[in-house]
């Protein structure tokens, strides 16, 4: 399983969010979008969680 968190680019977002200053991260999992943050470090745990949960899966599947 792929999972992966990037930061959104300002061309994604709305004008009044980068006047803002608001930072967005994305998770993506098998190229789809499955999850946004405002913190970088929520995202990385959401990263975490889903490799956990696909791996107790592989393992119960096996």
């Amino acid at each position: 399983m792929t999972v992966k968190v990037t930061e959104r680019d300002d061309s994604r977002m709305s004008h009044e969010g980068v006047a803002a200053g608001v930072r967005i991260w994305d998770v993506y999992q098998q190229d789809l979008l499955v999850g946004m943050f405002h913190s970088e470090t929520d995202a990385h745990n959401y990263k975490a969680e889903l490799e956990t949960l696909e791996q107790q899966r592989a393992l119960r599947s096996a």
